[in-house]
């Protein structure tokens, strides 16, 4: 999918709750150069949903916020408040918890959903980032993040945690 696409040349993989499909999925886009994926989780925590980027392994049990924003930092990975104003997000409890960044743009969340999330993310003085929490090949490309960093995972994770990363909504027309 990526290789057919113009300019998205990276992609987070970010199943809920498994890391099954990360090295996989890693190892069949190393065919193309000018690809990359970035290996992550999707945890579901009791306050809601954390992604974390930069990493092939699951947080230790209990997943709670800490213990999740805890383990990516031990592993030089990056986490994220996902949808914080949607279901599954946790919304104004966010602020409690020690995260490197809060989804802004939610390809699944209503426009409403995710300006509060950009007001949000403002008020605690965190980067902002997109996803497109894609469950089908149709949803894929919605919404994406422009990062001013090299094409590789560490440069990117390093821009997203000070916040040179730019949430967008694509536009234009993605044929596959």
């Amino acid at each position: 999918m990526l290789a057919a696409h113009s300019f998205i040349k990276v992609a987070a993989v970010t199943d809920h709750d498994s890391v099954r499909g990360c090295r996989a999925t890693v190892e069949l886009a190393s065919a193309y150069p000018d690809i990359l994926v970035i290996p992550g989780v999707e945890i579901s925590t009791e306050q809601g949903d954390v992604v974390v980027l930069g990493t092939y392994e699951l947080p230790p049990k209990p997943w709670t916020p800490e213990v999740v924003s805890d383990f990516a930092k031990s592993v030089g990975g990056v986490s994220i408040v996902a949808h914080p104003f949607r279901m599954y997000g946790m919304g104004e409890r966010a602020r409690n918890y020690k995260v490197d960044a809060i989804e802004v743009l939610n390809g699944g969340s209503s426009q409403t959903a995710n300006d509060e999330a950009k007001e949000f993310a403002k008020s605690l003085n965190l980067p902002g980032t997109a996803g497109s929490d894609a469950h089908q090949v149709s949803e894929l490309f919605s919404v994406f993040n422009q990062v001013n960093a090299s094409l590789d995972v560490d440069s990117i994770l390093k821009a997203i945690k000070q916040g040179s990363v730019l949430a967008q909504v694509n536009r234009g027309s993605i044929h596959f």
